[in-house]
C-alpha cells in the first residue's frame, strides 16, 4: 500500500465570508434584506452606515424596478480581505439601471446616486436569462 503524506491546508491569508438570501420581490421583501443584512455584518463585526444604506437602495430597486410576480430576488454578500461585495439578483435583466439626477421636487429616483456616493465601485452583470445582479463594493476595516 502506497501512504503520502499530505500537508493540512494554510490558512487563507484573507479569509472569505459570504452570507445569500432569496427573497420576495416587495417593500417588506427589501425591508427584510436590509435588516438581515445588517444582522449579518454585525455579526462578521463590520458596522458601516454606508453598507446598509447601500444593501437598502439595491434591494429597495430589485422590489420595485425588478420586480417579477412569483420570482424572488438575492441579496449575496462577500467579504474578502477589506473589501464587502453587495450583490441583489433580480429577474428583470431587461431594465438595467441608471443612475440620473433627479429634479429637487421629484420624490424618487436617488436611490442609485446614493450608491455612487457611498460606495467605492459599482456596476451590473449580465447573469443567465432572465437575471442581473447589480453590484457594490465597499472598504470595510482589515481584520473583521
Amino acid at each position: 500500500m502506497n501512504r503520502e503524506t499530505v500537508e493540512p491546508p494554510a490558512e487563507l491569508a484573507h479569509p472569505t465570508l459570504a452570507f445569500m438570501v432569496l427573497l420576495s420581490p416587495t417593500r417588506r421583501g427589501a425591508r427584510l434584506a436590509r435588516l438581515l443584512a445588517t444582522e449579518q455584518l454585525r455579526t462578521w463585526g463590520i458596522l458601516s452606515d454606508a453598507a446598509t444604506h447601500v444593501i437598502a437602495e439595491l434591494a429597495a430597486n430589485a422590489a420595485t424596478h425588478g420586480r417579477v410576480p412569483g420570482r424572488n430576488f438575492r441579496l449575496t454578500l462577500h467579504v474578502v480581505g477589506d473589501t464587502l461585495r453587495i450583490e441583489v439578483t433580480d429577474t428583470r435583466r431587461e431594465r438595467l439601471p441608471e443612475a440620473r439626477r433627479p429634479c429637487a421636487d421629484e420624490e424618487s429616483g436617488r436611490g442609485l446616486v446614493i450608491v455612487e456616493a457611498l460606495a467605492d465601485r459599482w456596476g451590473v452583470s449580465s447573469d443567465t436569462v432572465p437575471r442581473k445582479t447589480v453590484w457594490a463594493e465597499i472598504t470595510v476595516p482589515a481584520g473583521t
